[in-house]
């Protein structure tokens, strides 16, 4: 294949990429609120890092179709579904009460080892990524074989990483519009409520 096939199948993942990640779910919700909550942009390279590496191995393993091999057995879904549910309701909880930051003071920023904890639970445990990663990037990758198949991966992986970096500079420009804090307190609620619904649809998907 010449360089222009190459370059094709690279826009063609990045698209696809970018269609799956642009709605705000919790793990968008999540940067973007730590994009606001935080003083500098180094402090919230934890929660950048971990969701790319998350959204990264999750592109992976359903490409290499491993993913869906793990998830068809009954027992290992089931703990991955009580687990997910009882830890997504936590994180929901959690992010409810998050006390605001006003004009990014760092009294309220989430320490990196709690934002690891959090980015971690909204990647892995958010029924709609891994379900984005195996029925639709897993599948689409079928079309593709070889090197044609490490360039697809590479498109979709570099969609991810640019997106989250993308989404937290955007949770620090808020903080510049609203002096107030108001519209932090809403999206640490808005993230909660989508939090709980993507357990609430964890739990739908597994017994209905």
């Amino acid at each position: 294949m010449d360089a222009s096939s190459f370059i094709d199948i690279f826009l063609q993942a990045s698209l696809l990429a970018l269609g799956l990640i642009l709605p705000l779910g919790p793990q968008n919700i999540f940067l973007l609120s730590q994009g606001a909550s935080h003083k500098q942009f180094k402090q919230v390279l934890p929660a950048i890092i971990t969701a790319g590496l998350c959204d990264t191995i999750l592109i992976l393993l359903a490409i290499l179709g491993v993913s869906a091999v793990v998830l068809a057995f009954p027992v290992i879904k089931g703990i991955f579904v009580v687990f997910g549910v009882c830890f997504l309701l936590l994180i929901a909880y959690k992010t409810f009460n998050t006390p605001v930051s006003i004009n990014n003071t760092d009294g309220a920023a989430t320490p990196w080892k709690r934002q690891v904890l959090y980015t971690l639970s909204v990647s892995l445990l958010n029924p709609h990524a891994i379900l984005d990663s195996i029925g639709v990037i897993g599948t689409a990758s079928l079309s593709y074989h070889g090197h044609a198949r490490t360039v697809f991966a590479i498109g979709c992986i570099s969609v991810s990483w640019l997106w989250f970096i993308g989404i937290v500079l955007t949770g620090r420009g808020i903080t510049h519009i609203d002096r107030s804090g108001l519209i932090q307190k809403h999206l640490n609620h808005v993230a909660a409520f989508i939090i709980v619904a993507s357990a609430a649809y964890l739990v739908y998907l597994n017994l209905f």
